[in-house]
């Protein structure tokens, strides 16, 4: 059976931990050794984990090496130091060394995707190929998912609360669970009320990394300029309804990276990777064949 994790939820399995640029990091290693390394950063600092691309980039585990951990600040991880995209990137770099590996397929989803071209552009020489998910080159997104937000007919928003966790503004932990809560329900293709108090009790909080993030990393951040200089073979998937980071982020990174392929995933919102996960893995994998070939007699290591 497929193993499914919410987009945004705490890990429940065992982490070792390893200090990388001075910062105690949780990782977790999946696959055969020898196979080509894939690293994939999670989402939404202070509120992701590797949870989620655990369960996602996991399932190529029979096939890759699968490297998932928490970002610094975020889930089970320590949060020394800044938050910063150069420092995120660092650590990246980092466990790509302490893993052993000359190059690597860099993957992420949403800010793990800002991460993964991040990464492509700053160390170009490491990635092999990389693979996103429902993420954009700059903060043109925002006001998009503004605008979405104010649109939605499923529920009405606090622009209030929504503003203060898109400008980063949140005053702690409690508060950050608060205006999760109210945004929560924009995420998936098919709106379960039910399960949106669920996904708020799994979510790790972590606001210092968050409000760094959204308040520090984003008014500034566009790769745009940057993104016609990657040679990574890129896959760019995103789902049809996706309200924070829509088709349209999309398609504007598939019209800048060269060498690059875009699949809408006609029945997801804003994680394909869990709302049609038979199809966006057999997606991944069939990429990952053709850019980064291995064998097939591997065995996984969990």
């Amino acid at each position: 059976m497929t193993e499914v994790s919410p987009e945004f939820a705490a890990a429940t399995t065992t982490a070792q931990r390893v200090t990388i640029n001075g910062n105690e990091l949780a990782v977790e290693v999946l696959g055969p050794e020898g196979a080509p390394v894939i690293i994939t950063h999670h989402g939404a600092p202070g509120l992701g984990s590797r949870a989620e691309p655990r369960a996602s980039f996991g399932r190529l585990a029979d096939e890759y090496r699968v490297v998932v951990f928490d970002a610094r600040g975020s889930g089970e991880s320590e949060g020394s130091g800044e938050f910063s995209h150069e420092q995120w990137a660092a650590d990246i770099d980092g466990l790509r060394e302490w893993i052993g590996a000359e190059t690597i397929v860099m993957a992420g989803g949403s800010y793990g995707g800002f991460m993964s071209m991040e990464y492509a552009i700053r160390y170009p020489d490491r990635v092999t190929a990389m693979v996103l998910r429902d993420t954009s080159a700059d903060n043109g997104n925002a006001h998009l998912a503004r605008e979405n937000a104010l649109a939605s007919d499923r529920v009405s928003i606090d622009m209030e609360k929504f503003d203060r966790i898109d400008e980063g503004r949140v005053a702690d932990n409690d508060d950050l669970r608060d205006c999760w809560r109210e945004i929560l329900p924009l995420y998936d293709f098919h709106y379960d009320p039910a399960s949106v108090e669920k996904k708020v009790a799994a979510t790790p909080y972590r606001y210092e990394a968050h409000n760094y993030a959204f308040s520090k990393n984003l008014p500034n951040y566009d790769l745009k300029p940057q993104l016609p200089g990657v040679t990574a073979p890129t896959l760019i998937t995103v789902g049809r309804t996706d309200w924070i980071t829509p088709v349209s982020c999309s398609e504007t990174i598939a019209s800048l990276i060269p060498d690059s392929e875009l699949v809408v995933f006609e029945k997801s919102g804003h994680s394909p990777q869990i709302e049609e996960v038979e199809l966006w893995t057999a997606t991944v994998r069939d990429f990952l064949h053709r850019v980064a070939p291995t064998g097939k007699d591997s065995t996984t290591e969990l």
